[in-house]
């Protein structure tokens, strides 16, 4: 592990780091933060497809760090600060101790991400989706369900932001992602490809529970409120989820996670339970204090 030691908050060596908020909302040309202990070991797992640049830990944090930062690679930095340092650095009080900047992958194409797709290969794809939160809850859920990958149309914000890495405990790291100018043409894209779109809306007249696993299938869905577009939804296979009391819609991440499930339902011979403790499902926001 190579050790730097910092003691002032505006050590150009740690200048990737400066004012965390600002620079979320202006990018880092292709760099990302990573916070806290359950998002960069998955950073650092065989099975990101991002690599490490560097490390920035409160030295009160190090101690217990020991075998996660012991499988650094050597040229990747570990720089240590104590916490109001570290606070200085960040621009607020960093309560995790724990960031890592990380490089992006490079741009994957549609073409790139259908081509190994086996005949039951499930995509989640997206539209409009301007929250954070949702965008960390979409690839959660895209992992959990084992979705080949995840297509974002032009309107969709960054599943790189610190936020949504957060939310999406990891995921967003490992879950090869695909961005496409319009909806309409990732509809076109998708089904010429060999998927058929299923777009999740309120108006649809069929229901998710009628939906049976097996073939290509892309589900599509839409940002909370307008939801998609009817031009969009014309072009795809619209389902709905029937709801009581006159309530007409559902969290996007939550829409999304049922239609995964009702899709790749008989994917594993595995009972629920041991799923369950498999994929750590017992863990989330209230739980670990890291995601």
């Amino acid at each position: 592990m190579i050790r730097i030691d910092i003691h002032d908050p505006l050590d150009p060596r740690i200048a990737a780091y400066h004012d965390i908020r600002e620079r979320d909302l202006t990018g880092r040309e292709g760099l990302f933060v990573a916070e806290g202990e359950v998002v960069l070991r998955t950073l650092l797992s065989p099975a990101s497809l991002c690599r490490p640049v560097s490390l920035l830990v409160a030295d009160k944090r190090i101690a217990g760090l020991q075998g996660l930062l012991a499988g650094l690679p050597d040229h990747v930095p570990v720089y240590v600060a104590a916490q109001d340092v570290l606070d200085g650095i960040a621009g607020f009080h960093l309560h995790r101790g724990l960031l890592g900047l990380g490089r992006k992958p490079g741009p994957l194409s549609l073409e790139a991400l259908t081509r190994d797709a086996g005949r039951d290969a499930v995509i989640l794809a997206a539209s409009g989706i301007g929250n954070h939160d949702n965008m960390g809850g979409l690839f959660r859920n895209a992992a959990a369900f084992g979705a080949h990958g995840v297509v974002l149309d032009a309107r969709c914000c960054d599943p790189f932001y610190r936020k949504a890495i957060r939310v999406s405990v990891g995921a967003a790291l490992r879950v090869p992602h695909v961005r496409v100018m319009a909806a309409d043409a990732m509809v076109d894209d998708l089904a010429a490809a060999g998927f058929e779109v299923i777009a999740l809306t309120p108006s649809a007249t069929e229901r998710l529970s009628h939906l049976r696993p097996g073939g290509r299938r892309a589900i599509l869905v839409g940002s909370e409120g307008p939801g998609l577009p009817a031009r969009v939804i014309a072009r795809c296979r619209a389902v709905g989820i029937p709801m009581s009391g006159g309530f007409d819609s559902l969290n996007v991440a939550v829409t999304a996670a049922l239609a995964l499930h009702q899709v790749t339902a008989v994917r594993s011979s595995e009972p629920p339970s041991a799923q369950a403790v498999g994929k750590g499902q017992h863990k989330g926001p209230a739980h670990d204090p890291d995601i």
